[in-house]
């Protein structure tokens, strides 16, 4: 595949990230929480969330859509950047500190973080790959090990907006 094919994929990816996430924040949740991922290799009804947290470098305050599922009361999310040979930077942000705020569909949390490890790692990846079967084909694509994020609610907070973003 040529440059220029990988820079219009890229772009095309990061067009779509930025519209889904405009439409989520400017509907308060409404709308972008369910969509069809089967264009990824995913299912018609995959469930996504919004991540808020501070860079680790810049300090400004970031927001991710992800992919999300839910197990045992907690929330997660996987650190594949569709299986690049490296961490996406939310994961660092994240790394770097310990507070990040959870939107599922129009209700926001303060959530707390942990990555999961050994046999539990597995498990949850496994149950993810159920929902979002391109995550087998991302942990395929790289030898990193990809993170798996769980998150527990701590308390609501108020819907994240545009403004949220740096």
């Amino acid at each position: 595949m040529s440059d220029d094919s990988s820079a219009e994929i890229i772009n095309a990816a990061e067009d779509f990230i930025t519209s889904h996430l405009k439409t989520y924040l400017r509907s308060g949740g409404a709308e972008g929480h369910i969509m069809d991922t089967t264009h990824a290799g995913g299912l018609p009804f995959g469930t996504h969330c919004l991540i808020r947290y501070k860079g680790r470098k810049s300090g400004k305050t970031y927001v991710t859509p992800l992919c999300y599922g839910a197990i045992g009361g907690e929330v997660v999310i996987i650190g594949s950047k569709g299986g690049a040979d490296h961490h996406p930077a939310w994961y660092l942000n994240l790394v770097a500190s310990p507070d990040v705020d959870l939107q599922i569909a129009t209700q926001a949390y303060r959530a707390k973080w942990r990555e999961a490890s050994g046999a539990e790692r597995e498990k949850v990846y496994n149950f993810m790959v159920e929902g979002f079967p391109f995550f087998d084909n991302y942990r395929k694509a790289t030898d990193r090990q990809i993170p798996v994020v769980l998150m527990q609610v701590i308390e609501p907070i108020p819907v994240f907006s545009e403004a949220d973003l740096g």
